[in-house]
């Protein structure tokens, strides 16, 4: 097989990894704090949006390590063990505490930095700065299958169901956690890729049990220098203006992923006016964020249709996108439905709540959350190609700390605010990728620039 062509499966098999594991992990999320809800004992005193907070809180701050245990351990293995720590936290709710399932969202916090950053690390190294752009969509359209898969399962296993049994929770969740760990096996099969013929001293110091051969060092002096190197290289990427810039529009991708990974199928359940399916309407909502997911990596990703117009355009799209659909939400949907009881709201909506609108809004979350990232991965992964692990580390510690204050005030802000607050954001953090994207462009305009 060809370099390029070994590059391009590795690519592939990443991005099925992802998929089967989201297929798990995705729909938990989707459904936890409506399953919660429902759930029947006294001993358990949990909180789904409490939960996501503390995962997205510690993800954050172990951001800040994550490159140096990629130096240690290596990419593919920090994927795997990662990646356990997922089916565990999903294993939690066959038969749910307390301590354990906030103790599991600790771990899991720090097993989601190590995961993310060794993907951003694993597709920087699958790619040119001429197929960063196409990668990153392969991947994005790839793992968001996940949202179908789950969800269509959700649909159909509490289609017209108005409360959740412990039987009910049960299935599902053992269901999951076999999914979850036959999507971690899947990243053994990721190839090491062929060096290029000049590879440079920073990339080779991210892999060092991938591309090092060197034997003149002691292994436990190179691994530690790495992975001290690889911590203080994060430290000095945040404090470029790039990064600095950069930062708005990730944390509105932490904002964006809390509200529609989460808040919004917890609205739609809560809704009484939709009728006896309206927990069915949480696993059909996901599939159709996921087909939005879905179009936008292959559109902007696969095809590469945006190439001579570079990134801002895609970035704008994603902006309306999802101005039109924060915009429906708020008509559509009662002002509690994020804090309503298991009984749902009684509140009424702007207009008479519609089924068709709700659905319509959930595809416009997706479609316009994959510009935003297929874009976001793809200038991080072309400005820091010799520095990916660090750079995604900075990526996924700003996406995750908003994503923590933004599960945490889900608890308590009425819809209407939390929908204006991602509008605030999402418009200044548009502007800033603007900035970025027009110097990088200034910047190489003598040069090829063929990256998305």
């Amino acid at each position: 097989m060809s370099p390029e062509g070994k590059t391009l499966l590795n690519v592939v098999v990443l991005g099925l990894g992802f998929m089967v594991m989201f297929t798990a992990f995705g729909t938990c999320g989707n459904i936890e704090q409506t399953v919660i809800k429902s759930f029947n004992s006294t001993e358990f005193h949990g909180s789904g949006y409490t939960s996501m907070a503390i995962i997205y809180a510690v993800f954050s701050a172990s951001n800040l390590i994550a490159p140096s245990v990629i130096a240690v351990v290596g990419p593919q293995l920090s994927l795997f063990f990662s990646g356990l720590l997922y089916s565990a936290y999903i294993a939690v709710f066959i038969h749910p505490y307390t301590w354990s399932f906030y103790t599991l969202s600790v771990l899991l916090g720090i097993g989601a930095a190590v995961l993310w950053t060794a993907q951003g690390n694993l597709l920087t190294i699958n790619s040119k700065d001429s197929t960063i752009g196409r990668n990153s969509g392969i991947f994005w359209a790839l793992m968001q299958f996940s949202l179908f898969f789950g969800n269509l399962y959700i649909y159909l296993a509490w289609h017209n169901k108005s409360h959740i049994t412990d039987k009910d929770r049960q299935t599902v969740f053992i269901t999951l956690t076999v999914i979850s760990l036959v999507g971690n096996f899947l990243f053994f099969l990721i190839q090491r890729p062929d060096p290029e013929p000049a590879p440079s001293d920073a990339s080779e110091s991210l892999l060092p049990t991938e591309i090092s051969d060197s034997c003149d060092v002691a292994p436990s002096q190179t691994l530690g220098s790495q992975a001290l190197d690889a911590f203080k290289r994060s430290i000095q990427l945040a404090m470029t203006k790039e990064m600095l810039l950069l930062s708005i529009p990730f944390a509105y991708s932490g904002l964006e992923l809390t509200f529609y990974s989460g808040v919004y199928g917890t609205c739609l359940g809560a809704m009484t006016q939709f009728g006896e399916g309206a927990k069915g309407l949480i696993g059909l909502s996901g599939i159709l964020i996921g087909v939005g997911e879905i179009l936008g990596g292959g559109v902007f990703g696969i095809m590469d249709k945006c190439n001579r117009y570079g990134r801002n355009p895609v970035v704008f799209l994603g902006l309306v996108t999802h101005i039109v659909a924060f915009y429906l939400i708020f008509l559509n949907i009662a002002s509690d439905a994020p804090v309503a009881p298991e009984e749902g709201t009684q509140m009424q909506a702007f207009i008479q709540p519609s089924v068709a609108v709700a659905l319509i809004c959930s595809f416009l979350l997706g479609l316009g959350d994959s510009c935003f990232n297929t874009q976001l991965i793809s200038i991080v992964g072309f400005l820091f190609r010799d520095d990916s692990a660090p750079a995604f580390a900075v990526f996924k510690f700003v996406q995750s700390i908003t994503a923590a204050i933004a599960f945490f005030y889900s608890n308590y802000l009425l819809l209407h605010w939390q929908l204006l607050i991602m509008v605030l954001v999402g418009f200044m953090g548009t502007g800033t990728f603007f900035l970025v994207e027009w110097a990088a462009i200034s910047a190489r305009r003598d040069s090829d620039y063929d990256s998305i």
